[in-house]
């Protein structure tokens, strides 16, 4: 029988959170009146045994004829597309690892086509794709000439529905062209401040609620070029396991120490935190400069989101910073669009970084970091991102200022709150439908990031294209970028959507044509 995956070990006993759990066959129900201001829901369920065995069988097999292949390949029998050194460099250290690269030939290019699909349209609640096709078992493709017109976007962040070409945000951006140009052509330390950036940022503190702030040119740089500026040898990072890449790769490039704690696992946290506190550090057990702890406001592969109550009382019970990445959260939860901060009803003076992104919500480009006026002058100064990349180009920090301005009530209408209620609601709806149906759906029930689970690495091919062919664009997801046996298509849910469009997708999720 399945049965719910527990978050920890055992139900916790943490004296600091002191949290009551119910445990369902498929539901997880933290409540604490201290802590928590509504109920806390979340849905992981095991694989069942039987599908796990079949998905190991399944990869099993591909895995046998991938070897059978680089066999054919090696005697000449079938081209080989790969790059490989050639002859006079056999006696060379390899250049391109073939058996790393194992999974890539022999797996991942069976169902390429389901990725890097060319759009032809703004990417809102629909789109036009380019139709394309492969005659080499999607090694290369060719385009028809032949457009798919009026496919549902199921697969972009688009979550307030601010990816348009029409409204108030795209003449804006466009007027703003007129008057600044596209491209700055210089750093923001020499000749690329302009006014509408510090306009941005101030607009940008002021929605976060938090002292100051400053923005970035790239989402992903945001976090992997200001880690290092924030820790260094001899710091301590703790990282949920399902982090994001760029909050690794920041956390790899700072030189600190990283141990790694359980998806939101508090028992895991705070059992690492009392490890750093009494040990210190390897052999000299002097005590870490400082502890940083890394969180994600919504997990974007298991649509979870984090326990940031709890995170922020063990935070002050030990001492440490808190890094919060509200790249999915921040727009898409919360009464007011503020993110997981907005949707815990907590203070923002408690989460000593906040970072988040504008490429989401906000249908624009770039990141941002908000706190303490002290913060965002250091690093200002110290930021490789701040110090070394263009500007945010003009339009883009215009369509941000424009979308944030609607979200805060401040350009006089109510499409703003309009936005945040009905992508609350299509959320509700979606999820419940889905579930209504058998799917397996992992997360909160309050996330628009809704993981479907398909195990089998053959659905993971079948389910992409299928959904297609019902004029459906859904992102499917396999080994490695989820654990092997808990394959799954991502649904983004959009304020854009509309009843009917959700109603459609759930039924030809499960229906044939």
């Amino acid at each position: 029988m399945p049965r719910a995956v527990s978050l920890h070990t055992s139900p916790p006993q943490s004296p600091c959170v002191g949290s009551e759990w119910t445990t369902s066959r498929n539901n997880h129900v933290a409540r604490n009146a201290s802590l928590y201001n509504k109920p806390f829901v979340e849905q992981f369920e095991e694989t069942p045994l039987v599908v796990a065995v079949l998905t190991y069988m399944g990869y099993g097999i591909l895995t046998i004829f991938g070897y059978l292949r680089d066999f054919l390949r090696d005697w000449g029998f079938e081209k080989c597309h790969v790059a490989r050194e050639r002859d006079a460099q056999k006696d060379f250290v390899p250049l391109y690892q073939d058996f790393e690269n194992f999974y890539t030939r022999n797996l991942y290019m069976r169902i390429r086509d389901n990725w890097n699909r060319p759009i032809c349209s703004v990417p809102g609640a629909k789109m036009d794709l380019v139709e394309r096709v492969s005659k080499d078992y999607n090694w290369t493709f060719e385009h028809t000439g032949m457009v798919v017109r009026e496919v549902i976007n199921m697969g972009s962040y688009n979550y307030l529905g601010f990816a348009e070409n029409t409204g108030s945000c795209a003449e804006a951006a466009t007027a703003s062209n007129s008057v600044y140009g596209v491209g700055v052509a210089s750093t923001r330390y020499e000749m690329g401040n302009l006014d509408i950036h510090e306009e941005m940022e101030q607009l940008v503190a002021r929605f976060l609620g938090v002292e100051s702030a400053m923005a970035f040119g790239m989402g992903f740089a945001t976090n992997s070029m200001n880690i290092p500026a924030l820790a260094g040898k001899g710091c301590l990072i703790l990282s949920d396991e399902l982090n994001h890449a760029s909050l690794v790769l920041g956390a790899r490039l700072s030189g600190s120490t990283i141990r790694v704690f359980k998806h939101n696992n508090m028992v895991s946290l705070e059992k690492m935190l009392k490890d750093a506190i009494v040990h210190g550090q390897p052999r000299t057990h002097r005590p870490w400069k400082k502890i940083l702890i890394l969180v994600e406001g919504i997990y974007s592969m298991e649509g979870s989101i984090v326990r940031l109550p709890e995170v922020i009382a063990l935070k002050k019970r030990y001492k440490a910073y808190l890094y919060l990445d509200e790249a999915h959260s921040i727009g898409a939860l919360g009464p007011h669009g503020g993110g997981v901060v907005d949707y815990f009803g907590l203070d923002p003076k408690d989460v000593d970084i906040m970072m988040g992104t504008f490429t989401k919500s906000f249908g624009a480009a770039g990141g941002y970091i908000g706190g303490k006026r002290e913060l965002i002058d250091y690093l200002r100064s110290h930021s490789h991102s701040a110090i070394y990349a263009t500007s945010m180009s003009p339009p883009v920090a215009q369509q941000i200022i424009t979308s944030m301005k609607i979200i805060m009530g401040e350009d006089g209408t109510t499409l703003g709150a309009d936005r945040l209620r009905q992508l609350s609601e299509n959320t509700t709806y979606f999820r419940r439908k889905l579930r209504e149906m058998g799917f397996i759906i992992y997360g909160n029930n309050d996330s628009p990031v809704v993981p479907m689970m398909l195990y089998m690495p053959a659905k993971i091919g079948a389910f992409g294209r299928e959904m297609l062919k019902r004029n459906i664009g859904t992102v499917v997801v396999g080994f490695p970028a989820t654990p092997i046996i808990e394959s799954r298509a991502r649904f983004c849910v959009s304020a854009a959507h509309t009843r009917d469009m959700l109603d459609t997708v759930s039924y030809r999720s499960h229906k044939p044509s």
